[in-house]
């Protein structure tokens, strides 16, 4: 399968494949056998600076500004054509260096498309007001660019994460530098061809791919950079806003969660249980907005953690090119974090009902799909983000207190409420504090819905048209007549 790939990819800058500055390349694996299938170009601080100086050439010389905005617009069908076309190499992409199922690769292009049709769509319906001062004035606002906007995304979703930063950036006129994720950069590199084909002004979307604390770093911090969108980790991203605040450059930061899902006592127990077991266990738990805490009603928490025991145990964990339901997790290191922090709730007094542990005998990233019960608000196993396919249970016995668990973290992504009344359901999602609630259906929603985060979970809002509102400063003027 490996030899279907190209085993070398370069940086693609300035409208062109470049090899690093220094000549080194990093290594990308196989998380579902551990096997080398390719390298990349390392970019280091010197092709960031190569990388910015392209995107701010194209943005200096206005040429994005003055197109019509339904031209650019047009560019970004373009790139949704030519990236579909591509469908079947990027799913396989996917499969081998990111560990998703052919089928979920295939979705990925197609949700990637779905945000490039729909921010071309929108190009043209970003508009200004006239502000009335009286005869002698006349008063308007424009949405201006920032400029140059550099981007950083995460290994689990790169392909449709890091085009809706990339679309969004380029109908309302910025230029882009995107890095990355080392672990999984493959897809991003066809997203990069696929500009290249639709003609894509050369410079205007720069993609490097290099470590977080060299390249990640010296871009987020770079002088000529005047805008950032960062998904990741708390700790990566107070980094970034360290970097921006000494420039005072705007950020738009999603930071990942810790999603409670409350299910009162007359929730619908079988379409519950399949709506958790997807919100944990999809893509192994790697999702910023998974379903990762259970609060239950005491009187339906043996009935419902019996159903999710059964959704969890019949899940299949293989290679994303035999077709499975459990992918791996992207790496060794986190692979070992994951399965340390079971044993930390167990030493806490958690107990596991399934999973706990690795897949054993495997040689790729597998870990079982776990659901730990008897776990208290203020373990660690309630508090931190795994970032893999643990769900942890807790009961509560009033709509009060599930309320009060729900937001006693410092996370503040999602959340979800499952109950058949309707006022109920209204009253928790009032009260729950986070930047976008499902009600009996975990990730209800689509590319038109806005989404991101509250507390540490970040601000600034993805997806819908909010999000173009994180790319564009009001300038106003005003005239004297």
């Amino acid at each position: 399968m490996t030899g279907k790939i190209k085993t070398y990819w370069q940086n693609f800058i300035g409208g062109e494949w470049v090899d690093g500055a220094t000549g080194e390349r990093i290594a990308v694996e196989n998380p579902a056998t551990g096997e080398r299938i390719a390298e990349v170009a390392r970019a280091v601080p010197a092709d960031v600076d190569r990388a910015v100086a392209a995107a701010r050439r194209v943005f200096e010389s206005r040429v994005l500004w003055e197109m019509r905005p339904s031209e650019r617009g047009q560019i970004m069908f373009e790139v949704a054509r030519q990236l579909t076309a591509m469908t079947e190499e990027i799913a396989l992409l996917e499969c081998l260096d990111n560990g998703k199922t052919l089928a979920n690769g295939r979705n990925e292009v197609a949700l990637t498309a779905r945000y490039l049709t729909y921010y071309g769509g929108m190009a043209d319906k970003l508009e200004g007001r006239q502000i009335p001062l009286g005869k002698d004035y006349l008063d308007y606002t424009v949405h201006a660019p920032f400029g140059v906007s550099a981007q950083i995304v995460p290994f689990n979703g790169p392909l449709p994460v890091g085009a809706r930063s990339i679309c969004c950036a380029f109908v309302t006129g910025n230029t882009v530098v995107l890095k990355s994720p080392e672990d999984s950069p493959l897809s991003l590199f066809k997203f990069a061809e696929a500009c290249e084909r639709a003609g894509v002004p050369k410079g205007a979307i720069n993609i490097i791919c290099g470590y977080g604390d060299d390249a990640g770093a010296a871009l987020a911090a770079h002088r000529d950079v005047d805008h950032i969108v960062f998904t990741g980790s708390v700790e990566t991203g107070k980094s970034v806003l360290r970097a921006a605040a000494e420039r005072v450059v705007p950020c738009v930061m999603e930071l990942g969660g810790k999603s409670a899902a409350v299910v009162h006592a007359d929730a619908d127990l079988d379409r519950t249980a399949k709506a958790i077991a997807r919100g944990i266990f999809f893509h192994s738990g790697q999702i910023c907005s998974a379903a990762s805490r259970l609060l239950v009603h005491r009187s339906i928490h043996d009935d419902l953690v019996a159903r999710l025991v059964v959704e969890a145990e019949g899940r299949k964990l293989a290679p994303g090119v035999e077709g499975h339901d459990m992918p791996p997790l992207i790496s060794a290191k986190q692979l070992d974090r994951v399965e340390a922090l079971c044993k930390v709730g167990q030493s806490e007094g958690a107990r596991v009902a399934t999973g706990g542990s690795r897949l054993p005998g495997s040689s790729g990233h597998f870990m079982r799909p776990t659901i730990l019960t008897g776990v208290r608000p203020d373990m660690r196993v309630a508090r931190e983000e795994f970032f893999g396919p643990v769900l942890v249970v807790i009961p509560f016995d009033t709509p009060e207190e599930a309320v009060a668990i729900a937001n006693g973290t410092d996370y503040g992504l999602a959340a979800g409420v499952f109950t058949r009344d309707l006022t109920l359901a209204h009253w928790t999602a009032d009260r729950l504090v986070a930047g976008q609630i499902y009600v009996n259906e975990w990730w209800a929603g689509g590319v038109e819905t806005p989404f991101g985060g509250t507390k540490r979970s970040g601000y600034g809002r993805e997806k819908g048209q909010e999000a173009l509102l994180g790319y564009v400063q009001t300038k106003n003027v005003g005239i004297r007549l």
